[in-house]
């Protein structure tokens, strides 16, 4: 025991880890790890390293893939420690592979058995620690293999279980609402359970819900106002409690709920009045968790139909917000009172002097002032914004200063100057959403038939932007709007010429080469401003730069580039009447109406059908194709159903013909097998062919499916038989033949499977040895002479004839006294039918040979 150490792990462990800690460079813990990987990668390969000890390496695994490095050559270990039995060792598996893996590695497919068999253990930590793995590693693909008994765990005796379930839920309802739509109905009911912890676990999927679509959960207003008050009176176990407060999280959410139910409805808000004003009042605001729920208070209050009092609750809570010497009490108090000067502007006249003195913190949110005070507020933000290195910041605080243009500007003029400063001091910082907005207010104008104001708006905009042009360094969002405004408006009022504008549109070009988006926007303003020329009756006169700038385009790498200034060419080249149909001046607002039924193409299409044009046939319409429209909604169920199906496959039915005779329960060996059809079966004329109460039953023989042959031709036998066992072969010698039809064929049905498959016709020096060393039956065995044996050549007639006699009778005789099946393994010689002559096989050979 003295080379372990603390929590049962090893002195090597432990050493490990304070290594790690006391390095003083990443290259020295890189080193460390390394050095580390090789151990773990010879001692994993052992297979007899002792299961406490694989337990140990995978925590190490664990550290050295915190630390940045591979430790993939490790996980299949984690997935084989999920399959222990050992509840330590499971619970270590389980960690390992939900740290390891994520939803879409390729080894997720060899844990869902094990986590399927898991969530039915009687351990309810088994089932908790396959849930956590539920959470972690079920895609959207095997969702519905564990759904099921994810579903029967929510009425699991366990409260750790059932909240476990309904978090796991919760976790497929994030990644695919689909597979768990019909199941949302759960999520209401464990509001009602007995335990805490599954009615908090249930209150975050409602949030989310709720976040959808609030009016269908209007209905727990009153459920929810009755949890938070059972919450705040201290109902709860003293376990929920956090620093003294009673369940503050489960407060904070049912609080953030309430805020979402009460949004624009006024009779859900005075439900909720009095439980949010009881909060208001209990709450410490000497700790930070008490801090926290009277800040989600403020925010539930601005957000409910307004009520005086609990206004007046919430600004004297900002106030202590913004007098505290916290500096994070202080950004609490600035959020809180943006939020709450939308329903209150004047609130913020308490306090703009404490929103002033919160510049020298460098606060974030510095934008939170009133309507009538908005020019000075952006004024203090400029230079606060151009001192601050952070791009997180500065991209927050352009956007609350777009905001608070964009709601409280006095004037078009002045939001076209608070713009400009924002794109020079946040650069490419500012949301592209900005400009568009931008240039449609630019376009759009007062939104007045005041078409003078209008005019001098844009006026403005050009002098502004040309005198913008000379600084050094410009957001390309920034210049987008400069070309788009200058191509627009540029030669509108008449005071700058053509060739000026277009002089400064091939410097801007020119200047941002590297640029395509910058480009394609001077291209297209100097096709407007060449447009507006021309249809105007005025020549163009096209700059030199302007020429170069062109002929640059068209050898362009890009498409678009290439395109534009092929369209700019072909536009110089047109009369006055065709430019103003392709380029009119000033229709940027100008609504386009779009004909769906191409109604203007009437006139072509009947003049093709005149000239012998086929005409068009509807797809309903089309021969064969009625379900045409089908095909789509087939396509998608196709593309829905690709994914992996958990259900058993049905058992594989027996198929057995109808002319073949099942197979005898005595034996598994022996199969009936139909002989085959051959040719001479075929040419025989139809008078000849047996009846079917004349053909007898199949033989039974050994299964030679797939077996190689020992006689003849290197080959295997045929898997394949005969569909009907009517269609037998005939091989009929010279003296059988001159007998009756019928009675050669009863007699002379069956012949071995090697001279079936050679030929048709066999010699008799052939079937004279085949019977004497195959074909000999013993008497020993009790059997009588059966209609399928063959008949030598040298045998009398008359003794066919009275044995065909004998064997006249019908065949249910044979059938009555059914036979047992040969004994495979009886290797005694069989003794000489009585029936046969003795035949000696070495003059048989003799024969042969001469």
């Amino acid at each position: 025991m003295g080379s372990q150490g603390g929590f049962g792990q090893s002195k090597e462990f432990l050493d490990l880890i304070k290594s790690i800690g006391e390095c003083r460079s990443k290259a020295e813990e890189d080193r460390i790890v390394l050095r580390e990987i090789e151990t773990l990668k010879t001692r994993l390969s052992s297979p007899n390293t002792p299961k406490f000890k694989l337990k140990e390496y995978l925590i190490r695994l664990l550290y050295v893939e915190m630390l940045g490095h591979d430790a993939s050559f490790g996980y299949i270990h984690a997935v084989k420690m999920t399959h222990d039995e050992n509840l330590l060792l499971k619970r270590t598996g389980y960690l390992a592979v939900t740290l390891f893996l994520n939803e879409d590695h390729d080894l997720i497919i060899l844990i869902v058995n094990t986590i399927q068999k898991d969530l039915k253990s009687d351990n309810y930590l088994v089932v908790c620690a396959a849930l956590n793995a539920v959470c972690r590693l079920i895609n959207e693909e095997t969702i519905p293999a564990v759904l099921p008994q994810v579903v029967e765990l929510l009425g699991h005796q366990k409260e750790a279980v059932r909240k476990k379930a309904v978090m796991a839920l919760h976790r497929f309802y994030q990644r695919a609402p689909g597979s768990v739509s019909h199941l949302i109905s759960n999520f209401r009911k464990r509001l009602c359970d007995n335990d805490p912890g599954v009615m908090g676990a249930a209150l975050c999927p409602l949030f989310d819900l709720i976040t959808i679509d609030a009016d269908a959960y209007k209905d727990l207003v009153v459920s929810f106002v009755n949890i938070l008050k059972q919450v705040a009176e201290r109902r709860l176990p003293k376990s929920y409690d956090y620093h003294q407060m009673p369940a503050p999280f489960i407060q904070i959410k049912l609080l953030k709920i309430l805020a979402l139910l009460g949004s624009g409805d006024k009779k859900a808000s005075e439900q909720m009045y009095t439980i949010v004003g009881d909060i208001m009042r209990k709450c410490d605001s000497t700790s930070n968790i008490g801090n926290a729920i009277l800040y989600e208070c403020i925010c539930c209050v601005s957000s409910l139909h307004p009520n005086p009092k609990l206004l007046e609750a919430a600004a004297d809570a900002i106030s202590k917000f913004l007098k505290s010497d916290s500096h994070n009490l202080r950004y609490l108090g600035i959020d809180a009172l943006s939020r709450l000067i939308k329903i209150s502007p004047e609130i913020a006249e308490q306090h703009q002097l404490a929103v002033i003195d919160c510049l020298e913190f460098e606060y974030l949110f510095v934008c939170s002032f009133s309507c009538y005070k908005a020019s000075m507020s952006l004024n203090l933000a400029f230079p606060y914004m151009i001192s601050i290195s952070d791009n997180h910041y500065k991209t927050e605080i352009a956007s609350r200063c777009v905001e608070l243009a964009e709601q409280f500007a006095p004037s078009n003029q002045w939001f076209i100057q608070a713009m400009n400063k924002v794109f020079e001091h946040a650069g490419d910082l500012v949301n592209a959403k900005v400009a568009h907005n931008l240039m449609r207010l630019i376009a759009e104008g007062f939104g007045e038939d005041d078409d003078a104001a209008d005019t001098q708006l844009r006026s403005s905009a050009v002098e502004s932007y040309l005198q913008i042009m000379g600084e050094p360094k410009l957001p390309s969002a920034f210049l987008q709007v400069i070309c788009w405004v200058l191509g627009e408006y540029g030669t509108a009022d008449g005071k700058y010429s053509a060739s000026y504008i277009t002089g400064k549109l091939c410097d801007v070009a020119e200047a941002h080469l590297a640029d395509d988006t910058v480009k394609a926007y001077a291209i297209t303003a100097l096709m407007k401003i060449y447009s507006f020329e021309i249809a105007a009756g005025r020549a163009v006169d096209v700059l030199p730069e302007c020429q170069s700038l062109i002929e640059e385009m068209l050898a362009s790498h890009s498409t678009d580039l290439q395109q534009r200034a092929y369209e700019l060419q072909a536009i110089l080249n047109l009369d006055a009447h065709a430019v103003e149909k392709i380029m009119p001046m000033d229709s940027t607002c100008d609504d386009i109406e779009i004909d769906k039924s191409l109604s203007f193409l009437n006139g072509y299409v009947q003049q093709a059908v005149e000239n012998g044009a086929q005409p068009y046939i509807p797809e309903s319409e089309r021969s064969g194709m009625s379900n045409i429209s089908n095909f789509k909604s087939q396509e998608d169920h196709e593309s829905s159903t690709h994914a992996l199906r958990f259900e058993a496959y049905e058992l594989p039915k027996p198929v057995l013909s109808q002319n073949v005779p099942p197979i005898l329960a005595s034996s598994t060996e022996l199969v009936p097998v139909p002989e085959p059809l051959y040719v001479a079966d075929i040419l025989q004329p139809a008078t000849s062919a047996p009846s079917g109460s004349d053909a007898g039953p199949s033989e039974l023989r050994l299964r030679l499916d797939g077996v190689q042959r020992k006689w003849g031709k290197p080959t295997y036998s045929s898997a394949t038989p005969s569909t009907s066992s009517n269609d037998t072969v005939k091989i009929q010698n010279e003296a059988t033949q001159r007998d009756s039809v019928g009675i050669s064929n009863s007699k002379t049905r069956d012949v071995s499977y090697d001279s079936r498959k050679q030929q048709v016709e066999i010699s008799p020096e052939k079937q004279k040895l085949a019977a004497s060393l195959f074909g000999v039956v013993s008497k020993s065995d009790g059997r009588q002479p059966s209609s399928s044996q063959k008949i030598s050549k040298h045998q009398n007639p008359t003794s066919d004839k009275s044995r065909a006699a004998k064997t006249a009778a019908p065949d249910t005789a044979a059938v009555k006294t059914s036979q047992p099946p040969p004994d495979l393994l009886d290797l005694s010689e069989p003794s000489v039918s009585s029936s046969a002559p003795s035949v000696d096989p070495f003059k048989q050979w003799k024969a042969f040979l001469i």
